[in-house]
C-alpha cells in the first residue's frame, strides 16, 4: 500500500513537472497594442458647407431668405484687387454657425445678381485659435481630396494648407481662409466662397 501511495505521489509529482515546463516554454499572450486616443469627432459646424445657405449662381430675387445690402468700404489696394463690382448683402435671419460659433460677418455677393462669393468670418479665442484652424482646415483639405478623386488620386493642386491659410477646391467651390492674430483680441478666422475657374 505505502508502494502504491509513493509511487502514486511521484507521478502526480512528475506530471506537475512537465506541467510547469510546458507553462514555461509555451509563448506568452501578445502584448495588447498600446491605447491610442480616438480624435474626437468635430462638430458639424467646422464643414465650411454649413456656409452654403444657397448655391452659387443662385439669382438674387430667388434666394430663399430676407437680405440687406451691405456697404464694402476698401482702401484703393484693396479696391483695385477686388474691382469685381458685386454686391454684397447680409442675412436678416441668424447666420449659420460656423466653427462652433455665430460668425461675426457672413456676406452673401452677387455679381449680375447670380450668387459668386460667400465670405465669413468668426473670432477664435486666441489659445485655441491655431488648433481650431488646424482640425477645420485638415477636415477642408480631406473633403478637397476626397471630391477631387474621378481616379485614384487627387491632384496636386487640389488643396493645400500653409500655416495660417488653407485653400482648395471641392466640387467645384474654391475656398480660401486664413487666421489672423489681432494684439489684444481673439484671432479672425475668415474664409471666402467662390465658383473655381476651370
Amino acid at each position: 500500500m505505502f508502494a502504491a501511495r509513493h509511487g502514486m505521489v511521484i507521478s502526480l509529482a512528475a506530471a506537475a513537472g512537465l506541467l510547469l515546463a510546458a507553462c514555461a516554454s509555451s509563448p506568452g499572450r501578445p502584448a495588447a497594442p498600446p491605447l491610442v486616443p480616438k480624435p474626437i469627432p468635430l462638430d458639424a459646424s467646422y464643414d465650411w458647407h454649413v456656409l452654403l445657405l444657397a448655391p452659387l449662381g443662385t439669382v438674387l430675387k430667388d434666394v430663399p431668405f430676407p437680405l440687406h445690402e451691405v456697404l464694402l468700404f476698401r482702401d484703393e489696394a484693396q479696391s483695385a484687387a477686388a474691382a469685381d463690382e458685386a454686391e454684397c448683402y447680409s442675412t436678416d435671419a441668424a447666420a449659420p454657425r460656423f466653427i462652433v460659433r455665430a460668425p461675426e460677418e457672413y456676406l452673401l455677393c452677387f455679381k449680375h445678381d447670380r450668387l459668386s462669393r460667400i465670405e465669413a468670418a468668426v473670432r477664435l479665442p486666441t489659445s485655441q485659435a491655431a488648433t481650431d484652424f488646424a482640425a477645420a482646415c485638415g477636415l477642408w483639405l480631406k473633403n478637397a481630396a476626397a471630391a477631387a478623386l474621378p481616379a485614384d488620386r487627387a491632384p496636386a493642386s487640389a488643396a493645400q494648407s500653409n500655416g495660417a491659410a488653407c485653400e482648395g477646391n471641392d466640387s467645384g467651390i474654391g475656398f480660401t481662409a486664413g487666421l489672423e492674430a489681432e494684439p489684444g483680441a481673439d484671432a479672425l478666422l475668415s474664409i471666402r466662397l467662390e465658383a473655381s475657374q476651370r
